[in-house]
């Protein structure tokens, strides 16, 4: 089984989401982020179920929840950091994944 690590990073996409959500509905946006945190579980049983992230040289997947793209590492030892938390809107090319 995979272990999971949020980077400093991603855990700052989700406080950003939260709070972006929270200004119109703080119940939806603890929904939102308890969703995409759920979601991301899935990848200790499985840490390839998303697809490959094709404008990086690292193992960097994309595992979606509504509308969030989660972007991962998968290491060389098996476990998983997660990138970011991206909105479906966003273009993630400008990010360094």
């Amino acid at each position: 089984m995979a272990e999971i690590n949020w980077t400093a990073e991603a855990q700052q996409w989700l406080e950003d989401i939260f709070e972006f959500v929270a200004t119109d509905n703080p119940k939806a946006a603890a929904q939102v982020v308890g969703g995409i945190y759920q979601r991301a579980q899935a990848l200790r049983e499985n840490p390839k179920i998303g697809y490959p992230y094709q404008s990086s040289q690292r193992e960097v997947r994309i595992l979606l929840y509504g509308h969030y793209r989660i972007a991962y590492l998968v290491k060389s030892d098996g476990n998983v950091d997660i990138l970011g938390v991206f909105h479906g809107a966003l273009d993630i090319s400008r990010y360094s994944l």
